[in-house]
């Protein structure tokens, strides 16, 4: 077999893995969120921190054993906490966990949580729910969450 040949199949590989995934065949995805707090608080940061999460997993059916990792981040004016606290609420003691800050853009939206769960999973890129809530719509109007009991 020459490289050419070698260099076709080896892209045929390539192509099969990283299109959508057959039905055993699971991939890490990225699945996004992101919230907002009224207050620079421990209190509020944990609590919209679990709701965000939560409905996240939620949507997406998503189990601690799949999960590779999740990276927080909040806007530079949240300190009072670090977000990956909530991680005893969803017995994540052995998942990759990390917080860091956004940058400070002027105009940015204030008090904001984002959150990357890094997931293992048969799911194609287009049936991943993305969660945008509470005034954090607006980062992604394309992926607004409806709001409970409204239709997807």
């Amino acid at each position: 077999m020459d490289t050419g040949e070698r260099n076709g199949e080896a892209q045929a590989e390539l192509d099969a893995a990283t299109s959508a995934p057959g039905p055993s065949l699971k991939v890490c995805r990225g699945v996004r969120g992101a919230t907002t707090v009224g207050a620079n608080t421990r209190e509020a940061i944990v609590e919209a921190t679990a709701d965000l999460v939560r409905r996240v997993l939620d949507a997406n059916g998503i189990q601690t054993d799949d999960i590779a990792s999740v990276i927080f981040s909040t806007t530079p004016d949240l300190d009072a906490e670090f977000p990956a606290v909530v991680r005893t609420q969803f017995g994540w003691q052995d998942v990759a966990l990390m917080c860091t800050h956004e940058m400070g853009v002027p105009g940015a939206l204030p008090r904001c949580i984002r959150v990357l769960i890094h997931w293992n999973t048969t799911r194609s890129l287009r049936e991943i729910v993305h969660v945008y809530i509470r005034g954090a719509e607006m980062l992604r109007p394309d992926r607004a969450t409806p709001p409970k009991g409204g239709a997807h």
